[in-house]
């Protein structure tokens, strides 16, 4: 078996491939800058006018971990997030189609299909109204133009659609919670009662490797999380658990900390905190026959274990 991984010196993109070579596939991995590793190719910037004829020959699949995320550029430029997420994908699914390669594996986000969920209506492959948000919106147009592709060009296109990802050197508002933890900082997080779906890194890397080789995969989407969702209160206390630390977690009910945080302007960390996203993975798992190989209670634990190697100190 042969990919094409773009993002592989990403968080996620970095686990698909090396899981993969640890089934001994032949991984040939895009990089940004010249790399002197064997079975690399240097693209230095991903988008409509990108040309890959050079890196298509003999893949079997290609796997497409690179977008431009939130962090990289101001949150509600769409034409910054169309230029890479959209129009950058569907080039190189043509180029692909073009080729002869068999199988385009994208990774999408939950924000396709929304920020929160109410309860009793997970999140499932059916999008009901496109999403507002710049990046979503980007996945979503990405989503629709893959689909469109396949129906004409006969190219298997398989969408996964994870919601927050953590695992060891995770960053972001994961890594804040850590340190948050690690110094048991009270946190007025003791009352919130929702339903967050989460995702294992290793668990998300091996759904898309079982959807590279899978014929049962092809052009479907798929949900993913650990298949155990917790309340942020519960999360909390499981890292606290897994780090041997005692967590200060102050039972403010969510209403009232959801008002503090409209009141001082940070409406949207009041909404990730307190409200529910729950995904429903049930069909994920019957067409593909496929559990997480990990379990929540094994992806924390690793998380944390790798977090306090690092910071020691």
């Amino acid at each position: 078996m042969k990919i094409l991984l773009t993002g592989s010196t990403g968080f996620v993109g970095s686990r698909v491939g090396t899981m993969a070579h640890e089934r001994d596939w032949n991984v040939c991995a895009v990089v940004r800058r010249p790399a002197q590793e064997s079975n690399t190719v240097c693209i230095a910037n991903i988008g409509p006018e990108t040309d890959w004829s050079g890196s298509l020959e003999g893949i079997d699949c290609i796997v497409h971990c690179a977008a431009v995320v939130h962090q990289m550029c101001d949150k509600n430029s769409l034409v910054d997030y169309r230029t890479v997420n959209t129009l950058g994908t569907l080039n190189l699914a043509r180029q692909a189609a073009e080729a002869g390669v068999k199988r385009f594996v994208f990774l999408s986000s939950i924000k396709v299909n929304g920020e929160h969920t109410v309860p009793g209506s997970p999140f499932g492959p059916e999008v009901l109204t496109p999403p507002t948000d710049a990046y979503g919106l980007s996945k979503y147009d990405a989503e629709i133009a893959l689909k469109k592709l396949a129906d004409e060009s006969g190219l298997e296109v398989v969408i996964i659609r994870p919601p927050l990802v953590y695992g060891p050197g995770v960053k972001a508002n994961f890594l804040s919670m850590l340190n948050w933890t690690k110094k048991q900082f009270p946190l007025p997080l003791g009352a919130i009662h929702n339903q967050r779906s989460l995702v294992y890194v290793d668990n998300l890397a091996d759904l898309i490797l079982e959807c590279c080789v899978n014929p049962c995969a092809s052009n479907k989407v798929f949900m993913v999380s650990d298949d155990h969702d917790v309340s942020t209160t519960e999360l909390l206390c499981c890292v606290a658990k897994h780090m041997g630390k005692k967590s200060f977690l102050i039972p403010i009910p969510a209403v009232f900390l959801q008002a503090f945080c409209t009141f001082i302007g940070k409406k949207d960390i009041g909404r990730r905190l307190c409200s529910s996203l729950h995904v429903d993975i049930s069909e994920t798992k019957n067409v593909l026959n496929w559990q997480p190989p990990y379990s929540f209670e094994q992806g924390i634990c690793n998380t944390v274990l790798a977090y306090l190697s690092s910071h020691s100190n």
